[in-house]
């Protein structure tokens, strides 16, 4: 996928310079995240939103959900990919 969009491996092989980086990251990450569930989840309920609000779309509720789920997936893949980096190659 990122050689389709004109990334190549010796540009790649640059991002090993961030590696010590990567728990620092990592530990925003869920520092962002944490908040992040709560407003997504301790929201009220659309019934109980103000006609015409944000809040009171379950359109929008569910994509946040499903956005959140997404990069939550992600950064557990950054957690694990380390220890199964090494199967690849």
């Amino acid at each position: 996928m990122l050689v389709s969009v004109g990334i190549s491996g010796a540009w790649i092989s640059n991002l090993v310079a961030f590696e010590p980086y990567r728990p620092i990251a990592l530990g925003v990450a869920i520092v962002f995240m944490v908040p992040a569930y709560r407003k997504i989840y301790g929201a009220p309920a659309p019934e109980a939103c103000e006609p015409g609000t944000l809040c009171a779309m379950p359109q929008t509720n569910r994509m946040c959900k499903i956005m959140f789920w997404v990069v939550s997936a992600l950064v557990l893949l950054a957690f694990v990919f380390p220890y199964f980096a090494p199967l690849f190659y």
